[in-house]
């Protein structure tokens, strides 16, 4: 079997894998919700050191005075481009501690970005639900896609380049 073709069986079978099992009800509830709460928490965080009237609330971050609000559903806690990526890099030759280091950085990067979406998304939402639905729908889902795609490239030149030189 080429090298092509294991990458592919193993990229595809890995995203169906982890998409499945995202979907279901335990996986649900005992990781992705919990996740989730946690991405909004941070969020809250982040924003509430500058701006006082927001507050995480479950998967929602809201502005106690308005009362307006964002919910981070799935499809916008990262999950999805987090599994392409995760998928990309276990379907690449490279050992298992390289591949560990690449998904944990990857995570890292692609949430670093998730946070800067949610909380832009949050002040768009407050001033023009038009530029809100815009990015929301067009913008930050390439970008994060892009991302998750720009982060597996970075690593699979990292890899070549440490087997390279240990040649």
């Amino acid at each position: 079997m080429s090298d092509r073709t294991r990458f592919l069986m193993v990229f595809l079978s890995v995203q169906a894998a982890l998409f499945t099992a995202v979907l279901t009800a335990p996986v649900r509830k005992v990781f992705v919700i919990p996740f989730t709460e946690a991405i909004a928490a941070l969020a809250g965080a982040l924003v509430s050191s500058f701006d006082p009237k927001v507050k995480a609330q479950g998967i929602m971050l809201l502005n106690a005075e308005s009362g307006f609000s964002v919910r981070i559903e799935a499809g916008c806690n990262g999950l999805e481009p987090i599994i392409l990526m995760v998928a990309a890099i276990l379907a690449f030759r490279a050992t298992w501690q390289q591949k560990v280091l690449g998904i944990a950085v990857g995570i890292i990067a692609i949430q670093a970005l998730n946070q800067a979406r949610i909380i832009s998304l949050y002040y768009l939402g407050q001033y023009n639900q038009q530029i809100f639905e815009w990015f929301h729908l067009y913008i930050w889902q390439a970008l994060i896609l892009v991302d998750a795609l720009i982060v597996w490239l970075l690593w699979v030149r990292h890899v070549r380049t440490n087997q390279n030189a240990s040649v």
